[in-house]
């Protein structure tokens, strides 16, 4: 088992679809002996629609996801982090990311109210870990995994998402970020890649750094 760093006792794992936060939320875990977070899109009963029909069922699966993530967020708000890290593989403030890429105006308008009346006051991570990989890799990852609702999604959506993180992330400030370039680390199946990830971690000392295979 590696510790984290006591200073990271939130670390939030995000990407676009198929960049791989799951798997590396789990690894993290596992490695550090910390508490696991993550989202559940197979409890969403409308993202298998979604993917099928943008148009029709943008609006309940973002607004499904919301809550969701609110539940999740507001049950560590109420828990004691010094007594266990935490590690997620998602972050309440890139909800509107997806809202703002989905939904039509009106949607978006009825989304951004709602989401103002019921966002809670939320633990700002103590890190971020941003995976990001080029659209081709994404859409092999995700081909890769099977699940069966995801064989619809579009190379133009995949695009689009992955813009949208990046434009998110340019902008973020609210917590350190390290942005990982998962192009061509394995962290499942490469210990040595995650070693080099954890060795990044411990090494941190700026707000926003990068790391990539090589560095």
């Amino acid at each position: 088992m590696t510790p984290l760093p006591e200073k990271y006792r939130y670390i939030v794992v995000e990407g676009p679809i198929g960049a791989g936060k799951t798997s590396l939320a789990r690894l993290l875990a596992d490695t550090s002996g910390s508490t696991l977070m993550l989202e559940d899109p197979g409890a969403n009963p409308f993202l298998p629609r979604f993917y099928e029909d943008h148009a029709r069922y943008a609006l309940p699966a973002q607004l499904f996801f919301m809550f969701q993530r609110i539940h999740q967020v507001r049950d560590l708000s109420q828990t004691d982090l010094f007594k266990r890290a935490t590690i997620a593989d998602f972050m309440l403030d890139k909800d509107p990311l997806f809202a703002r890429l989905t939904l039509n105006d009106d949607e978006l308008r009825l989304y951004q109210q709602i989401y103002a009346q019921v966002k809670p006051q939320t633990t700002s991570p103590d890190l971020v870990i941003y995976l990001q990989a080029t659209t081709e890799t994404l859409i092999e990852r995700v081909k890769r995994r099977a699940v069966h609702y995801e064989r619809s999604i579009s190379e133009d959506y995949l695009v689009k998402l992955a813009e949208s993180y990046a434009r998110f992330f340019y902008q973020y400030d609210a917590a350190p970020v390290l942005i990982v370039n998962s192009e061509h680390l394995n962290f499942v199946d490469t210990p040595a890649d995650l070693d080099l990830l954890l060795q990044r971690i411990a090494a941190m000392r700026g707000t926003r750094e990068f790391f990539s295979l090589g560095e």
